[in-house]
């Protein structure tokens, strides 16, 4: 008489065991973010922070985002190098809070993975807590799914919230925006997390490079390149606001330069970015000549080594690109603000590239 044996969790493909060593494994890092504000530790069901941190706001407004890394996890998981992803991911969140003026304060994250090792969700959360660090903001949960079935062994995905806080009477946005204010853009670290659909399929598909290959105008391998993490702009952007007048931010992310800068650009005035004054790094100059694609196609899909950039007054300028340098940020004056015209949109590049 044959015997079955009855279905379990585990044999339907979820280790709950790994997933306990993982979080483990993970403790250390998520301690290193921690914040005098966050309460309890890791594993409660919730994360805490305590909002009477908030009292010495007369009026704060809580600001919140949400966001995730886009193809670019599959790079990650062909070099398998899992522990730099995190910081694009709190890039992605974190720099869309902070412009607005808010100061990032807590953040949780989503990793969905294939099949739970616990080293490699380790190293995830490392990355991500790393940036947290970077941030200025403290990673006070989270949550690690094995799906099975859906993804493969080794797939993975991530993705994560943040909460940061301004006071009223500092909210940046188009509403301070004037006539004669600079745009100060701030240099990108390279493709950062939008528009690997794209670079994907040049590189791979259309010009047969590989992760290993080395690439002289790269100076470091493809894959080296398309690993490098986005930077993160939070805290130096919230020095920048403490030094000057700044009036808005841009995180420049999917949709290219022009059209993010004209999220925060006001009716009836006009953001002119002379492409002149800097040059892209080598990695978008090969995508374009690698996919045969147009400028505008590039330009509408990556940031073109613009990361960040910042509105502020004329007599502005000179103390904002002194903050930015002495933090280490390269920055430059790329353009200004007009009256829009009758046949303008909110924000255009013009020129040609410096070579």
């Amino acid at each position: 008489m044959s015997q079955t044996t009855g279905a379990s969790y585990a044999s339907a493909g979820v280790d709950i065991e790994a997933g306990d060593r993982a979080v483990e494994l993970m403790k250390e890092w998520v301690k290193k973010t921690q914040r005098p504000e966050v309460l309890g530790g890791l594993g409660g069901f919730a994360g805490l922070f305590d909002a009477s941190a908030l009292k010495r706001y007369e009026r704060p407004l809580l600001a919140s985002a949400t966001d995730g890394v886009g193809t670019k996890v599959d790079i990650a998981r062909q070099m398998g190098v899992y522990d730099t992803i995190g910081h694009d991911l709190v890039a992605m969140v974190m720099d869309d809070i902070v412009v607005c003026g808010a100061e990032p304060l807590f953040m949780t994250d989503y990793i969905c993975v294939g099949k739970v090792h616990p080293e490699r969700v380790a190293a995830i959360v490392k990355g991500i807590a790393e940036g947290c660090v970077l941030a200025g903001c403290a990673l006070v949960g989270g949550e690690t799914a094995e799906h099975p079935g859906l993804l493969g062994p080794d797939d993975f995905d991530v993705a994560g919230a943040g909460t940061g806080v301004v006071e009223y009477d500092r909210l940046l946005g188009a509403d301070r925006i004037r006539t004669g204010d600079a745009v100060i853009a701030m240099a990108s670290s390279g493709l950062h997390s939008n528009g690997y659909s794209l670079v994907r399929h040049v590189v791979f598909d259309r010009a047969g490079m590989t992760l290993d290959q080395q690439v002289e105008e790269l100076g470091r391998t493809l894959g080296e390149e398309l690993l490098e993490p986005t930077k993160i702009y939070s805290l130096d952007c919230l020095a920048l606001t403490r030094t000057t007048d700044v009036h808005a931010y841009s995180h420049i992310t999917g949709g290219g330069l022009a059209a993010n800068l004209a999220r925060v650009i006001p009716d009836g005035l006009h953001a002119t970015v002379d492409r002149s004054t800097w040059t892209p790094g080598a990695i978008f100059d090969l995508v374009g000549k690698a996919g045969q694609v147009e400028r505008l196609e590039l330009e509408k899909t990556l940031n073109m080594g613009v990361g960040m950039m910042a509105v502020v007054p004329a007599d502005s300028v000179d103390a904002a690109l002194t903050t930015l340098a002495d933090r280490g940020v390269e920055s430059w004056v790329a353009g200004e603000i007009t009256e829009r015209g009758a046949h303008t949109t909110g924000a255009e590049l013009v020129g040609d590239y410096a070579k």
